[in-house]
């Protein structure tokens, strides 16, 4: 099986994006499916994750992303408005190895990732 993220691009500040995480070969309705990102000289970080029916967000980008699931399409979205230049990253969709809630930002609980998407957020 397979994640796929695409979407990403350069955008100004306070523009918006949308990323895609496409699945092939399971269903994504079954898992926890999580975004993560990782910034130059920095450690990744988990951004938003969907089990469930639950969404999680993380502080600095609460209120301004939001994830979203369509089953009919087995992909999961990010909707990212008001980006910033601190949004500047590689994006990556993953699978949850097991049903996880709370532990979402650890991403030693993931054991599937997509090949991310470069987000660049500059004027």
């Amino acid at each position: 099986f397979q994640l796929q993220a695409s979407g990403g691009g350069l955008v100004q500040p306070g523009g918006s994006l949308r990323l895609s995480c496409a699945a092939s070969g399971f269903d994504l309705d079954d898992y926890g499916i999580g975004w993560f990102r990782q910034a130059p000289g920095k450690e990744r970080e988990g951004v938003s994750y969907i089990n469930v029916g639950r969404k999680f967000y993380a502080n600095s980008v609460k209120d301004r992303f939001t994830i979203s699931r369509d089953n009919a399409k087995n992909t999961v979205y990010l909707q990212m408005n008001n980006l910033k230049p601190e949004d500047t990253a590689i994006y990556y969709c993953a699978r949850a190895s097991r049903l996880i809630f709370s532990e979402w930002r650890n991403s030693p609980n993931y054991a599937h990732w997509g090949q991310g998407t470069l987000v660049t957020v500059s004027s």
